[in-house]
């Protein structure tokens, strides 16, 4: 797992990644994406190849504004640029199930 500071990037940079990749979108003071950041950790612990990028959202941000973000956190699950699955404040269940769509392993 290759996990990257908050930054951001542009829409192109990130349909142009290649393999499997979790794009989340939060806020350093999100109390949600907070508690979510150790379940999402533990469950990219089994996916060596998956890429996590984390970006810093706010308000008029174009990125986030690309895949429609309204709440935070919300992760992007994508394989070779391609959106596979979307979910906001996720379960743990909602997780295993967009990591199970960009890496075509069972969910669980």
């Amino acid at each position: 797992m290759t996990t990257h500071p908050y930054h951001l990037l542009t829409r192109e940079q990130v349909d142009s990644l290649p393999g499997p990749v979790v794009v989340e979108f939060g806020a350093s003071g999100c109390e949600f994406c907070q508690e979510l950041r150790p379940r999402l950790a533990a469950a990219l612990e089994r996916y060596s190849d998956v890429r996590h990028i984390k970006v810093e959202d706010g308000p008029g941000q174009p990125l986030g504004r690309s895949f429609r973000v309204k709440l935070w956190p919300t992760l992007v699950f994508l394989r070779d640029g391609k959106m596979l699955h979307i979910a906001s404040r996720p379960s743990d269940e909602e997780v295993q199930k967009g990591l199970a769509a960009i890496t075509g392993s069972t969910p669980g």
